[in-house]
């Protein structure tokens, strides 16, 4: 039992000693890739870097190199301790420096100098690829986890043009938005401001080259999420003028209401009280407009303002009946309308006239009276 258990300690023992050495991980130093950013298809593309092996190590893993540039062309020296010892090249996508190559002494400085160069793939839309990936390969063929890589966006040209087209459209369609907005004198200044920003974006995304087409890209999308929040700002505004102009209709009955509440004959008439009603659900429309405003529920809200305008509406034509109904009473004519008004007013006329004929009259009568008298002395 005992030597069972001893066995098992040095086994043990001895896998934490061989292991660690194995595993000890290489290190990527001085990568250089030109030219940076993005590439389009057919741009060759030149990398160089340095790999130091693990110090401290009798035994190495292989190294294998991967990359998805076409007509790849790799060129690489093993370095001990300073000492280049020869040139290997090499033209396949892969390429594996053998362990064997890599094994010194624990105490040798070992590192690997590798340039490579190629030329960007065709790609049928705008993705990354990698430009070179290194990885360590067991004495079984098994490529460690941890994995070694760079990698660049290239970009499908057509992609470039055709996303550049389609924020011009939107931007355009945008335009035409605000104009109509403006027309109906809505607020735009802030969507404006939104459509000038988008604008300078696409300007700007046209005018790049093509190794900045990443950053192309980037405006672009910035445009489109520029163009979508200036129709944000758009309808909110739109939102806030029909919200502003149901408004009118219950400050206008307002007026009539505090009218007919400050007359004796009418502040108790039930006719006054269903104005109020209107008026009360009117004003309960606006509150779940500005409710729906506030939530960025912009169509709630211009819903309900229309809720609020017609009922608002509704309570003022009523008050105006009302108060129409008010004058009927000391004026005979006024349900006539306008030609009752025409006509009330003829009448007033002709009363007036005829006193002032009177009174001309009895003038007359009073001044000759007065003249015989004087005669008579």
């Amino acid at each position: 039992m005992m030597k069972g258990l001893t066995r098992l300690i040095w086994i043990a023992v001895l896998f934490l000693i061989i292991v660690p050495a194995a595993s000890l991980a290489y290190t990527v130093n001085s990568m250089q890739i030109s030219p940076s950013g993005s590439l389009t298809p057919g741009t060759t593309v030149d990398l160089s870097w340095k790999i130091q092996m693990p110090s401290g190590s009798t035994s190495a893993n292989s190294l294998q190199m991967y990359t998805q540039l076409e007509k790849p062309k790799w060129s690489y020296i093993i370095n001990v301790n300073g000492v280049a010892n020869g040139l290997t090249e090499a033209g396949t996508k892969t390429v594996t420096i053998n362990s064997f190559l890599l094994t010194y002494k624990s105490a040798d400085d070992v590192s690997v100098t590798v340039t490579l160069e190629g030329t960007a793939p065709a790609v049928t839309q705008t993705e990354n690829q990698t430009l070179i990936q290194i990885s360590d390969v067991d004495g079984n063929g098994h490529a460690s986890d941890t994995k070694y890589t760079q990698s660049v966006m290239v970009v499908n040209t057509n992609d470039v043009t055709t996303a550049i087209a389609n924020a011009k459209s939107q931007l355009s369609q945008f335009r035409t938005e605000i104009d109509e907005k403006a027309a109906l004198d809505i607020d735009t200044s802030a969507a404006e401001a939104k459509y000038n920003e988008a604008q300078a974006k696409i300007t700007s995304a046209q005018s790049l080259p093509s190794t900045q087409y990443s950053d192309a890209l980037n405006n672009i999308n910035t445009a489109i999420s520029t163009i979508s929040d200036g129709g944000t700002l758009l309808d909110k505004a739109w939102a806030e003028k029909d919200i502003s102009e149901a408004q009118g209709p219950i400050n206008n009955v307002d007026s009539l209401i505090a009218y007919f509440q400050g007359n004796t004959s009418t502040s108790t008439d039930a006719r006054l009280s269903e104005i109020i009603t209107k008026r009360e659900v009117a004003v309960s429309y606006i509150s779940a407009a500005n409710d729906a405003l506030t939530n960025g529920n912009f169509a709630q809200a211009r819903a309900k303002a229309g809720d609020a305008y017609s009922k608002g509406n509704e309570s003022y034509n009523d008050a105006l009946t009302f108060k129409a109904s008010i004058q009927a009473t000391w004026n005979p004519f006024a349900g006539l309308g306008s030609i009752g008004s025409i006509f009330s007013s003829s009448v007033i006329f002709i009363i007036v006239g005829v006193i002032a004929v009177v009174l001309i009259i009895v003038g007359i009568i009073i001044y000759r009276k007065r003249a015989r008298w004087d005669e008579l002395g």
